[in-house]
C-alpha cells in the first residue's frame, strides 16, 4: 500500500520529456494561456513607457527591451512544448517563472530608473530556464545533448552578462542587452538549422507552439487596442479624435486580418530554411505591432494637429509597412506556401510593394492624425482585395 502511494506522489513530480517526445498534435493548455497573460502586462509595462517618451533613444530602448521579453517568452514556451508535463513540476516552475515576469513588469515600466533591477530579475529567470532546460539534457540522447550542450552555455552567458549589467553604466547596459538580443537571435537561427535534420521531427515547432505564436501575436495585437483607448481617455473626446481612434483600431484589425489569413495557425517547414527563418521574423513582426500600438496613443492625443509629430508618423507608418514585410517574408517558410503558391506569391509581391511605397512618402509628408491612421487602413485594405481577388481566382476552397 505504501509502494502505491509513493508511485502516485511520484507521478505528480515527473522528471521532463527526453527530446523527441513531445505531443507534436496537442492544443495549449491552459497553463500556457495563464502563462502568456503576465506577459501582457510586461509588453504593455514597455510600450506605456514609450508612448509617454516618443523619441529615437526611447524607440530604440523599446527595441531592445523587446527583444529580451520575446527572448525570454520564447524559451519558456519552446521548453514547455518540448519537455512540460501535466504534473505539479511543471505547474510550479510555470508559476515561478510567472512571477519573475510580472517583476520585469515592474521594472520595465521605469524605464531607465528600472534598468539595474531588471537585469537582476533577467538573471534570475534565465537560471530558472536554465536548470529546466539542463534537467531535460541529462535525459537526451548524444545527437541533441551536442546541440544543448551550447544551447546551455548560451544561457550561461546570458545570466552572467544580466548580472554585470546591473552594475554597468545606464548607457553600456543597453549596449549589453543588445548584443544579448542579437547573440541569441543569431543562435536561434543557426542551432535550429543544425538541429532540424537529426529526427525527422520538427526542433521546436509544433501544432501548440504554432498557437503559442499566433496567442503572442493577439496580446501584440491588444497593445494597439489599449493604446487606442489610452489616447481617446486622455483627449477631448471630439469628433475627429474619435474618428482617429476608430480608424487607428481599424489598422490593429487589418494587421490581424492579414497575418491570421495568410500565416497564422500554419505550420513551417521543418526543414533547415523554413523553421529558423518563420521563428525568427516573428520578432520584428510582433515588436513592430507593439510599437504602433504606443504610437496609437500620441496620435490620438494630437488628432486636431494639422500635421502628426514626426517621430510617430515615422514608428506608425515603420511599423505597418515592417509588418506587412515581415508576413511576406513568412508565408514562403510555410508547408502551405508551394499548395497556395498563386495566392501567396501575388499577395506577398503586393504587400512589400505597398508597404515600401507607403511608408517613406507617408514619413516625409506627415500628414495629419486621421489622414495618417486612414491611409495605413487603406494600405491594409488593398492588401485585403489582393488577396480576395487571388482566392477568387484559383477558384479552390482555402483550409484556414
Amino acid at each position: 500500500m505504501i509502494g502505491v502511494h509513493l508511485k502516485r506522489l511520484g507521478q505528480l513530480w515527473q522528471p521532463p520529456r527526453a527530446p523527441g517526445d513531445a505531443d507534436r498534435g496537442r492544443t495549449v493548455s491552459f497553463l500556457e494561456l495563464f502563462h502568456d497573460l503576465v506577459y501582457v502586462a510586461l509588453i504593455a509595462a514597455a510600450a506605456h513607457h514609450l508612448a509617454g517618451h516618443m523619441e529615437w533613444s526611447a524607440v530604440g530602448e523599446f527595441g531592445v527591451v523587446f527583444s529580451l521579453v520575446w527572448l525570454a517568452w520564447l524559451n519558456g514556451a519552446a521548453e514547455h512544448d518540448l519537455h512540460g508535463r501535466e504534473d505539479v513540476r511543471t505547474r510550479t516552475f510555470t508559476f515561478v517563472q510567472m512571477l519573475l515576469v510580472a517583476l520585469l513588469a515592474v521594472y520595465a515600466s521605469m524605464g531607465a530608473d528600472g534598468r539595474d533591477g531588471f537585469s537582476i530579475v533577467y538573471g534570475a529567470f534565465f537560471i530558472v530556464l536554465g536548470w529546466l532546460w539542463f534537467s531535460a539534457h541529462l535525459r537526451a540522447d548524444e545527437s541533441h545533448r551536442r546541440v544543448s550542450r551550447r544551447y546551455l552555455v548560451l544561457i550561461l552567458l546570458t545570466v552572467a552578462a544580466a548580472f554585470g549589467s546591473a552594475f554597468a553604466p545606464p548607457p553600456a547596459q543597453l549596449w549589453v542587452w543588445g548584443a544579448v538580443a542579437l547573440v541569441w537571435v543569431s543562435a536561434l537561427f543557426f542551432a535550429t538549422r543544425a538541429t532540424a535534420g537529426l529526427s525527422g521531427e520538427p526542433v521546436i515547432v509544433s501544432h501548440s507552439l504554432v498557437e503559442r505564436f499566433g496567442l503572442f501575436v493577439i496580446i501584440v495585437l491588444g497593445e494597439v487596442v489599449v493604446g487606442v483607448v489610452r489616447g481617446l481617455s486622455e483627449s477631448a473626446g471630439d469628433l475627429e479624435t474619435i474618428a482617429t481612434g476608430m480608424l487607428a483600431l481599424g489598422v490593429g484589425f487589418g494587421i490581424w486580418w492579414t497575418y491570421f489569413d495568410l500565416t497564422g495557425r500554419r505550420l513551417p517547414r521543418e526543414d533547415r530554411t523554413g523553421l529558423p527563418v518563420w521563428i525568427v521574423l516573428h520578432l520584428p513582426l510582433t515588436m513592430c505591432i507593439a510599437a504602433a500600438g504606443a504610437a496609437m496613443v500620441s496620435v490620438i492625443e494630437h488628432a486636431a494637429d494639422p500635421r502628426a509629430p514626426e517621430v510617430v508618423t515615422w514608428v506608425l507608418g515603420g511599423s505597418v509597412a515592417l509588418s506587412l514585410v515581415a508576413i511576406a517574408a513568412i508565408a514562403p517558410t510555410l508547408r502551405d506556401f508551394a499548395r497556395y503558391r498563386r495566392i501567396y506569391s501575388v499577395t506577398c509581391v503586393a504587400m512589400v510593394a505597398l508597404a515600401l511605397a507607403s511608408a517613406i512618402p507617408i514619413g516625409l509628408l506627415r500628414p495629419a492624425p486621421l489622414e495618417l491612421v486612414a491611409a495605413l487602413l487603406g494600405v491594409l485594405t488593398l492588401v485585403w482585395l489582393v488577396t480576395i481577388v487571388q482566392w477568387l481566382k484559383t477558384g479552390e476552397e482555402v483550409e484556414p
